[in-house]
């Protein structure tokens, strides 16, 4: 399972797990993440049963981990060592990976990130357009992030913000 590879059509609904950060990765972040994660998901593992992982970074700026479980389902313990992982580098690169309370959109082709009560404020007042894109970081299986990880304002879980 290689999610990084586009060209792959994903035939199974793997589990996934999103970790947003508040902004973009720098290069040097982004190397050092792709290096932490390649080597623990080298190792990664439930139960002492190798766990079928892999991830890609959307946007350069969310961490999108897949877990093949069909193969081993991922165990309390091996969830919370890949939580360990993040919170390293959350803390490294204070990143803010594990606050729920942001949103993060795409306008103008620019994907922003706002605390959750000032992306409130700017829909209500109109500084934030409405012709504008929400990303859902709540998806945990494959199918539903390729689908709508994404969508338009209205149909999003933001959609309750707006007319």
């Amino acid at each position: 399972m290689k999610i990084e590879e586009s060209t792959i059509v994903e035939t199974n609904d793997y589990r996934v797990i999103i970790y947003p950060a508040s902004r973009p990765f720098t290069p040097k972040e982004s190397k050092v993440i792709t290096e932490k994660l390649y080597d623990f998901l080298a190792t990664w593992a439930a139960h002492g049963k190798p766990l079928s992982s892999s991830f890609k970074i959307e946007r350069n700026q969310f961490i999108v981990v897949c877990v093949d479980e069909e193969k081993e389902a991922a165990s309390g313990c091996s969830i919370d060592a890949l939580g360990g992982v993040m919170r390293e580098i959350d803390q490294d690169y204070q990143l803010s990976l594990f606050d729920r309370m942001k949103a993060s959109f795409v306008e103008n082709g620019e994907t922003k990130t706002l605390k959750l009560q000032d992306f409130r404020k700017g829909l209500k007042e109109g500084t934030i357009s409405q012709d504008i894109q929400v990303f859902d970081f709540s998806k945990n299986q494959y199918v539903a992030f390729l689908s709508d990880f994404l969508l338009p304002l209205k149909r999003s879980w933001a959609g309750i913000y707006v007319d």
